[in-house]
């Protein structure tokens, strides 16, 4: 096994993407569904529920929804500032460069491809050929699978967990951020922020460059 120099893993929803893949699929799927999810998400905030009971009733929310509309709603995930210019710059230092969400393949891949990431992995929706049934297809990806994938990475590519690069936003982060060498709270929560070794606050990835030669 080949080892590389570093690697650098990021959350997808508000940290890679400006949107929230989520709520992007609720508004394709109407007012009601809209304001379904926004009350689960609620909840959970409130701590009712936890991410993986979110996860499911939310997506249990999008029942009916025909699969064509996955595609228009996969052209309105963007990049956030700054992701080209940060995954090149890994790269030309002989690094990789992965995401793992707690979203969805069906809009993390296109977005993934367009920024030559080395990895990613997300959760699947299941669906029936034509419509999504309101489940998830394969195990669930939580704040556990995050940190076990990192590991996994670190192994693949030969990679200390010292030179391991995290970026997060959310609690769904927390035990990746932990097994990384280098924590970057991006635009994040307050509970990230009080873990993290380094917050970011400008919705701007190329400045997470500089700290490339920290890892």
């Amino acid at each position: 096994m080949s080892e590389t120099s570093l690697l650098l893993v990021l959350d997808v929803d508000s940290t890679l993407s400006n949107e929230e893949g989520i709520d992007e699929i609720a508004r394709e799927a109407g007012e009601r569904v809209q304001r379904a999810v926004a009350d689960i998400t609620a909840r959970a905030m409130a701590g009712e529920l936890d991410f993986v009971q979110s996860l499911q009733e939310r997506v249990k929310a999008l029942h009916g929804l025909p699969l064509e509309a996955l595609a228009r709603v996969s052209t309105r995930i963007s990049a956030t500032e700054g992701a080209k210019a940060l995954v090149e710059a890994v790269h030309d230092a002989g690094g990789k460069v992965c995401a793992v969400s707690g979203g969805f393949h069906e809009l993390v891949d296109p977005l993934a491809r367009s920024l030559g990431l080395d990895d990613w992995r997300a959760n699947r929706l299941a669906h029936d050929g034509h419509v999504l049934t309101g489940g998830l297809d394969g195990p669930i990806v939580d704040a556990s699978a995050k940190r076990t994938t990192l590991l996994e990475w670190s192994d693949q590519f030969g990679v200390p967990r010292e030179r391991i690069i995290a970026l997060g936003d959310g609690a769904n982060d927390l035990l990746m951020l932990e097994a990384a060498g280098v924590s970057v709270a991006f635009c994040a929560k307050q509970v990230v922020r009080d873990v993290a070794d380094v917050a970011i606050d400008q919705r701007d990835l190329s400045l997470v460059i500089g700290l490339l030669d920290v890892a």
